[in-house]
């Protein structure tokens, strides 16, 4: 059996592993890089993008780092199956298909100038259509299911817990070339116990003979979900007092429907100001909207809620509003009432939150709140990082609005919970690979494998780089 890193090595995107065994390619994820612009361009079109034998792809969820890439790899000519849950296939048939338009839309606005150069015209790295193309490809299998999809491999999806439709990848191999029945977990990414919305991961006591590990927070540790709600009561609060509003920018899958809940829970409690919500995201609506379709998923907390508060539908109050056009968007801006704004993208790097950024992160009453992991090089990352004066659409703005982060909200499990997640295999792994995960990250992770779990032979491989196993 052979293993091939090709994405996700040493960094937290564009996660792809390529697994060799009994004559088949099988491809865990196909993830979109993410990042410095010119660099993610160029990266997200090589590889299995330029085609390839690939036989199936299994895909852990549906967040872009981990399927964006999946329409290029149909539109080169890949015909096979894309195994998943059945959450995650819905969640990509929207996501993918956002991720074409945008991919159509950058190469557009790339080739104007571009033309009037009289250079070569770019081509986007997959079209609509091809993003159609792939949702036709996908077979869905429940969690707890064991399916053989090729002969001697066999495969079953784990709730992991971080996302609707999320799962941990346990592919059970009768190896032709040892002879012997070998089990491969690739965790994917691992949730947190006690977030709302949807169930906890559940752990993998039985273990397994090779692991490809998520190393996301590897080295460092998140505050209680409680915590999370009340700071983002006295956030709102201490926003409203200065007579500002409270800018978001989430990820549209999974973020967005976390904070609507919370905002939910404060709103029916009556601790926040009786602002108005705005989500201004086309893709978050109509992902709130799968949520709303897999009540199946949800977990005891979110079930208790409805069932106290005679509500059917947990994504949605009074306040809250889901712009329908592009004519709402814009009235946002003018505004003159405090409000809570949460838009796309997540990362801050296109989408309608530049707009909300641009009219109002040089306004010292206002509040940028970050809730989410920023890919180096973002525009996101760089608020972070503490930066005096960011570019939006090209032109220079001082950074004045108050910058807040809040990581209770991450979907991510952190170290101490990776650790768990490790300790509860009865079975150590022979061979461990750390992915989905800065280098420092996965360093310190490795290193509580070895000393607090005894793992051995541990590897963080690089980009590219392939393992006999």
């Amino acid at each position: 059996m052979k293993l091939s890193f090709h994405g996700a090595a040493k960094t937290v995107t564009g996660s792809q592993h390529l697994i060799q065994a009994n004559g088949y390619s099988i491809l865990l994820d196909c993830g979109l890089f993410q990042g410095k612009r010119k660099e993610a361009f160029e990266m997200n079109r090589q590889g299995f993008c330029k085609g390839g034998a690939i036989d199936a792809v299994i895909l852990s969820h549906a967040h872009i780092d981990h399927s964006g890439n999946i329409p290029c790899l149909v539109k080169n000519g890949f015909d096979g199956d894309i195994y998943s849950t059945s959450a995650t296939r819905d969640l990509c048939a929207i996501m993918l298909q956002d991720s074409a338009r945008i991919q159509v839309r950058d190469v557009e606005f790339a080739n104007k100038r571009r033309e009037k150069n009289k250079q070569n015209l770019f081509e986007p790295l997959y079209t609509p259509a091809d993003a159609g193309q792939a949702s036709r490809q996908f077979v869905t299998i429940d969690y707890n299911r064991r399916k053989e999809i090729f002969p001697g491999i066999f495969l079953t999806f784990i709730d992991a817990g971080h996302l609707l439709g999320s799962a941990h990848v346990v592919l059970d191999i009768q190896d032709r070339d040892t002879g012997k029945d070998r089990r491969l977990v690739f965790s994917g990414d691992i949730g947190r116990k006690g977030i709302p919305i949807i169930r906890d991961p559940v752990p993998l006591t039985e273990g397994a003979d090779i692991l490809i590990m998520e190393s996301t927070y590897g080295n460092r540790t998140h505050p209680p979900y409680p915590d999370s709600d009340r700071e983002l009561e006295r956030i709102i609060t201490d926003t409203y007092n200065r007579g500002g509003s409270l800018v978001i920018p989430a990820f549209a899958v999974g973020r967005t429907q976390q904070l609507i809940y919370s905002l939910n829970k404060l709103y029916v409690k009556r601790d926040i100001p009786a602002m108005q919500v705005f989500i201004d995201s086309p893709m978050a609506t109509n992902v709130t909207d799968i949520f709303q379709m897999h009540p199946e998923i949800y977990d005891e907390e979110i079930l208790d809620f409805m069932e106290k508060n005679g509500d059917d539908n947990p994504f949605a109050f009074n306040s809250l509003h889901f712009t329908k056009t592009v004519e709402e968007s814009k009235a946002l801006n003018f505004r003159k009432e405090s409000s809570v704004i949460i838009s796309a993208s997540g990362m801050m790097e296109h989408g309608r939150i530049l707009h909300h950024l641009r009219r109002r992160i040089s306004d010292k009453r206002n509040t940028i709140l970050v809730t989410g992991w920023q890919a180096p090089y973002t525009l996101g990352r760089k608020i972070v990082e503490g930066a005096r004066e960011v570019n939006i659409f090209g032109e220079p703005f001082p950074v004045r609005a108050k910058i807040e982060i809040l990581t209770g909200f991450s979907g991510h499990a952190d170290q101490d919970e990776l650790l768990e997640f490790a300790a509860a295999m009865q079975k150590k792994p022979e061979r461990t690979f750390i992915v989905h995960g800065e280098e420092e990250a996965a360093l310190t992770l490795k290193n509580n494998l070895t000393d607090k779990l005894g793992f051995p032979h541990i590897e963080i491989p690089d980009l590219h780089t392939s393992f006999e196993v």
